[in-house]
Parts: structure tokens; sequence; C-alpha cells
């Protein structure tokens, strides 16, 4: 495929260092008085927090130093929303796999229902002529985080297709094994993947057919504290039911695998070769617009999003817009008491940039799917917080050359 770019391209002579202090620690630390309860006992809240700092060479190569912060892959967090971030990644390199003729992320797509509870998805009111695509199902990812565009592109992949994929890539710290936030499937029916069609545009002829695809995939790695809590509410009874909270049949994916997502997406010689993404330069455009915009950019149907609405670093908690200078490519998740966001952050006029990924979990009555967590009290105040406090950090932190941060001004 002529077009077909490997990201190592983009960047060279890059390199990746572990710090041997723990500069999170110290900063939390030294500010504690001025932050709220997460400061007081991490520990309770069990969080997590990657923080990359990144230097720029002469030749504005970047370099990286990762801070990890009370980080544990083995410890298990619901990632929620977060794991569609991987699959939308795969989705667009499974279309470059294929190498069909006219087969790309603009192409119309069509989802049909073929066993219950499957549903079919066959129009898009947000498109310009009503129909879907794998382009627009991740613009509405990363954009609001749409749960039925995630599902889409779960059921192009399948469940082994994707997680083989990633695992290959070395991301082996993850299992995306289920729809999210629809009715009816368990743990057999989300093994089984629907039937989807992609037309010519103006003469409809058929370029591309999969049928109903049953496959199967559950990692060997074992999470600690996937079972947890005193209770859950039960939405068929509609009671609370006083045991424990199973998340072994929930996806997983730790927060080093979705930071190092992130990197090999902007920074491709952050990582290894063998776990870069084979995108094009089209797509990987098409993604850095869908993490950048703010949702009322980009459609009248989402003005009344607020500029946050998925962005928690340094903005979680702010009815605020967010200053047009800064931009904030990531992607969040919150379910069940746990809130996520993986992010690289930019400020264009201070010449700032850093990556900063994070998870804390807000239950205090240990009862999961009764709606009662304190996201607003404590989990987005924590993002706010923290994200603050890094990037006035950075914004002091001497640098030897200024960043040309160009390639990431999408407008």
């Amino acid at each position: 495929m002529k077009q077909l770019l490997l990201l190592g391209a983009l960047f060279v002579a890059s390199h990746l260092a572990y710090s041997q202090t723990n500069l999170v620690q110290q900063l939390v630390d030294k500010h504690k008085s001025q932050l709220g309860a997460w400061a007081q006992n991490p520990d309770q809240y069990e969080i997590q927090v990657i923080y990359t700092q990144i230097d720029r060479d002469e030749n504005n190569q970047p370099s990286f130093t990762s801070h990890h912060w009370k980080v544990d892959p083995d410890r298990y967090f619901y990632p929620a929303s977060t794991v569609k971030m991987p699959t939308a990644i795969m989705a667009l390199e499974k279309l470059n796999k294929l190498g069909i003729f006219g087969l790309h992320m603009e192409t119309p797509m069509r989802t049909f229902a073929y066993s219950p509870p499957q549903t079919a998805a066959l129009v898009d009111t947000l498109t310009y002529n009503q129909l879907p695509t794998i382009g627009n199902y991740i613009r509405k990812i990363f954009l609001v985080s749409d749960n039925d565009a995630y599902n889409r592109l779960y059921e192009f992949l399948g469940q082994r297709y994707l997680n083989e994929a990633l695992h290959e890539k070395g991301y082996t710290d993850s299992r995306i094994i289920h729809r999210l936030s629809v009715s009816g499937f368990d743990t057999l029916g989300n093994q089984y993947t629907n039937p989807c069609q992609f037309f010519d545009p103006i003469n409809g002829a058929l370029i591309y057919h999969q049928g109903e695809v049953r496959s199967k995939f559950y990692p060997e790695k074992v999470w600690q504290g996937q079972v947890r809590g005193k209770g859950y509410f039960d939405d068929d009874s509609k009671q609370v039911v006083n045991e424990p909270f199973d998340f072994r049949y929930k996806n997983a994916v730790s927060l080093e695998n979705l930071h190092d997502i992130l990197q090999a997406v902007l920074f491709p010689m952050a990582v290894p070769a063998s776990a870069r993404f084979e995108l094009t330069e089209n797509q990987l455009r098409m993604l850095y617009y869908a993490m950048y915009d703010f949702p009322s950019d980009v459609h009248d149907h989402w003005n009344e999003k607020p500029d946050n609405y998925v962005k928690f670093w340094m903005f979680g908690d702010s009815t605020q817009s967010i200053p047009d200078h800064i931009r904030i490519f990531n992607k969040v998740g919150w379910a069940y008491g746990f809130l996520t966001d993986v992010a690289y952050v930019v400020d264009f006029e201070a010449g700032v940039e850093f990556m900063l990924a994070g998870v804390i979990h807000v239950n205090k009555n240990e009862i999961f799917n009764d709606g009662e967590y304190e996201y607003e009290s404590i989990g987005l105040p924590f993002f706010a917080e923290l994200g603050q406090l890094i990037y006035d950090f950075e914004r002091k932190r001497p640098r030897k050359h200024k960043p040309d941060l160009s390639r990431f001004k999408m407008r």
C-alpha cells in the first residue's frame, strides 16, 4: 500500500528514560495543604499516575522521562471508555491490512443484526449523507465518548482479532471483551459480532462484506482486586445484592498500556518498532483532529457540551472555557466509581508539552452500580488539581530548546 506509513518515520533519535526520584510524590507533598482529600490519603482512592516530561533537542527531536506514582499494572481498575482509544486505532489499522481498493475510513458502512440481542446501524444522522463510517465513529469516540460508536468498531474488529493484535504489539496488560452500555449481552453474546458491509456511496456497489463472527479471547493474566466491594445494585431485581462485585469478565487495560498506546500514536519513536501502529498520514491527522477539537467545534448537535466534557486534567471541575492556546489530546473513562484520563497536554503559547495518565477510584459506600460515586467532590478535583500542579511546574521547568509544536496545532 503506497500510502501506508510506519509511524516510526515521523520522529527520529528520541529515547525514553525512567526517573529515579518520585517527582509526582514530591509535588503532592509540597502542596498537600492546598489539595483535596485525594492528596491526604491517595492509597484510599487507589490513585495511579504516570507523568512524562518531554524535552526537545536542537533538531526538535523529543526525548521522554516518565515519573510513575503508585503505578501497579497488576492492580485492577475498570477502564470504562478508555478502551475506545485502542479499539479506534486498531479499526484503522485493520482497514489498512485488508488492503481493498475503495475501502478506507470514510467508506460508508452498514452494520446488521444477525442474532439477538444484536442491533443494526444503517444511518448516522451526524454525517452529511446520513451514512455511518469508521472515521465518524472515531470522531464520536474522542469528541463525546459515544458508546454506540465504540460498539460498532468492536463488532468490526471482533474480540480475538482486537486483543491478539494488541498483545502482539506488546500491550499485554489488556483485555477488551465486551460492548459498552448496551443491554442483553452476556459473556457469550459479546463473543459474537454483527455482520457488516462497506459500499460505494455513488452506485451502492459492495466493496467488502464481513459476516457474523464468533471469536473468543481471554488472557492468562490475573489482576489483583477484580472481585471487590460490599455489594452491587442489580439492574434486573432493582435491589442491592450484598455480595462483592465481579469484574473478572469486564474489560481491563493497565494505565501503562493506555499511556504507551497514546504515546505510540503521537510519538512513535518513544516505543519499540513492534509496538507502533501502521496508519496513513491522513488517518493520523484525523485522529489528532478528533482528540484536539472540542465538541462544539465540530457539530451544532454538541453545542451544549462544554469544552471540558471529556477533558479531566486541569479542567475537570471547571465551568469555564479552555483557553484556545491549550489543547489536550486524550481519552477519558468513567464508570463504577473509576475515573481515568490518559493525555498529551500542550500549551502553544508557553511552549509546554507533557503527557499525563491517571486513575482514581471514588466509591465510599463500596456498592457498585448504584450511581453513588464521589465524582464531583473528589474525582474530578483530583484531575484538575494535580493537572494544574504539574502544568505550573512545567511552565517553570527550564528547557534547553523551545519546542516547535506546529505538528499538533490543528487549527
